[in-house]
């Protein structure tokens, strides 16, 4: 009897760890088939974002998955925001005790260095997430940290990761903008003949900046504009650091001639006086709240100069300047120069009212005198003497007048040809494609659909209207102090804006459709190439202001 009751003890001790033992296993082998995956809001699609109370407004939140991986030996892996997360489980019951272990986490946050020029902050932290219990439920799915998983073949979640990264995901309505945005940029090119060469880059890479790809906090997918590490990123370098500018000038300066200018120099005037709308540019945005340095950067468009635009952008408006109260200014880089070359594509739209506006049609038909003779010692020495007098004027503006002015002595110069034809044709040709396509993919939705962007656009319409009317205004002026013989056709004051030579082509065109026989090319190419100048010029002298 004794031994009897002796061993119905040890059974009763037994069996609870027994059948434990049979559910422990059963739990684990459920666990280790396919992955359990959960797919819910609440990821931020910013890599360096970072939550520390200074935000006025929460950011957009995106859905993404998150999957738990177990193996039967006790090991797991969490996947979350492609972060992965090890750790030892063990069964207790019907829940699954985790146990995480310390992993390496690099932090991403913008770079706020202006030395620096490529990669973002980074911080690595050693991260131990804490203990967590999921429960097994009786439909099937794990539960336990606010979330519910259910369980998939690895085949499947291969699939949930596919599509993940792929656009039909990660797509939102102001991609879709902008794309839209893109293909009116390649339309107006390819139908029009606005500004091929500018708008079919710019409007291709406004389609590439916005094909919706992956994002999150502390991931660098090495893909995006905005990535460090990415072939976009790199050659965007060129736009960012301001060296496509200065060779693009380089450019400008070989395939240009400035014989206009040189025979009739007081016509460098109407350049002058074409940038007021530089400088009301700079007071408007100033009055829209912009910062200093921002709206001098914006200011610029109102010189219809793109390069120009860029190279001060990257200067003042890069998002890394920081103010005097301890704010960073904007990266205004990508607006600012989209603003700008849509507006120098858009010359024969906006131009011919203002002029019209502006003009009599007796004026409009005013005849000038046929430029003189231009001796190759003039155009020898126009760009030395030219370098000399605007960089000691405005310093700051010498790596834009610099290179304008070497280019054009490469080709005035008669022995170096070669160098002339490579700047003018193959290199000017080759910086355009990479200036354009990157300006274009700089219109990333998330970072260009802001409303500082819709601001600086209505800047820039309001000031090359203002542009064409000062140099109008200007040539209007001088005629007040000219004798009969020696009168300005008013019109050519238009083509101060230094979008060459389109705004010279205008003025040529509504001088022929008002006197067939009146040809105004030449004399409006003076005040065009004077207008480059002045807005380098005018560059400078912000620059030296603000920075």
């Amino acid at each position: 009897m004794r031994k009897l009751f002796q061993l119905l003890l040890l059974l009763i001790f037994i069996t609870p760890s027994v059948f434990g033992a049979e559910q422990s296993e059963k739990i684990s082998e459920v666990l280790a088939q396919g992955k359990w995956v959960n797919y819910s809001d609440g990821y931020v699609p910013i890599p360096t974002y970072k939550e520390d109370g200074t935000q006025t407004e929460k950011p957009r939140t995106v859905k993404r998955f998150k999957t738990f991986t177990f193996e039967e030996d006790g090991a797991f892996i969490l996947d979350s925001a492609k972060t992965r997360y090890t750790g030892h489980y063990t069964i207790s019951g019907d829940k699954a005790i985790l146990n995480f272990k310390r992993i390496p986490v690099t932090h991403l946050s913008a770079n706020t260095d202006p030395n620096k020029s490529t990669g973002y902050d980074t911080e690595t932290e050693m991260v131990k997430l804490p203990q967590r219990e999921l429960h097994l439920t009786d439909n099937g799915k794990l539960t336990g940290d606010g979330h519910e998983y259910k369980n998939y073949s690895g085949a499947m979640s291969g699939l949930f990761n596919f599509y993940e990264f792929s656009g039909f995901a990660n797509i939102a309505w102001g991609n879709v903008i902008m794309m839209l945005i893109g293909f009116v940029f390649l339309f107006l090119a390819i139908k029009y003949d606005f500004e091929p060469m500018l708008l079919i880059p710019i409007g291709f890479g406004i389609l590439i900046g916005n094909i919706p790809m992956f994002q999150v906090v502390d991931f660098n997918l090495k893909l995006g504009v905005y990535e460090p590490g990415s072939v976009m990123n790199i050659l965007y370098q060129g736009v960012v650091q301001g060296w496509y500018p200065p060779i693009i000038f380089l450019g400008i300066g070989a395939m240009t001639d400035f014989s206009s200018l040189i025979s009739n120099p007081k016509l460098m005037l109407l350049g002058a006086a074409a940038q007021i709308g530089i400088f009301l540019t700079f007071l408007g945005a100033i009055y829209l709240g912009f910062a200093a340095p921002e709206a001098g950067a914006i200011g610029i468009i109102g010189g219809a100069d793109g390069p120009t635009a860029i190279f001060i952008s990257s200067k003042l408006a890069n998002g890394l300047n920081v103010l005097a109260d301890g704010t960073t200014v904007k990266n205004l880089i990508g607006p600012i120069a989209i603003a700008a070359y849509s507006y120098m594509a858009l010359v024969p739209v906006i131009q011919p009212p203002v002029i019209r506006l502006m003009t009599s049609k007796k004026e409009r038909k005013i005849r000038m005198k046929p430029p003189r003779a231009v001796s190759k010692t003039e155009k020898i020495l126009f760009p030395i003497i030219g370098l000399i007098l605007t960089a000691y004027i405005a310093p700051s503006a010498l790596p834009l007048i610099g290179m304008l002015f070497f280019g054009n002595l490469l080709k005035e110069s008669g022995v170096t040809k070669r160098l002339a034809n490579t700047a003018a044709n193959p290199l000017i040709d080759t910086i355009t494609i990479l200036l354009g396509i990157t300006v274009g993919a700089s219109t990333q939705a998330d970072v260009f659909l802001t409303p500082s962007s819709i601001k600086i656009f209505a800047l820039g319409a309001g000031s090359f209207v203002i542009a064409t009317a000062g140099g109008v205004a200007g040539a209007k002026i001088m005629n007040l102090f000219l004798k009969k013989e020696n009168k300005i056709n008013p019109m050519i004051g238009a083509s101060g804006v230094s979008a060459v030579p389109d705004s010279a082509r205008v003025v040529q065109q509504m001088g022929l459709k008002e006197d067939p026989t009146n040809h105004l090319l030449m004399h409006a190419m003076a005040p065009n190439v004077s207008g480059v100048i002045g807005s380098a010029v005018a560059a400078g002298i912000l620059l030296s202001f603000l920075m």
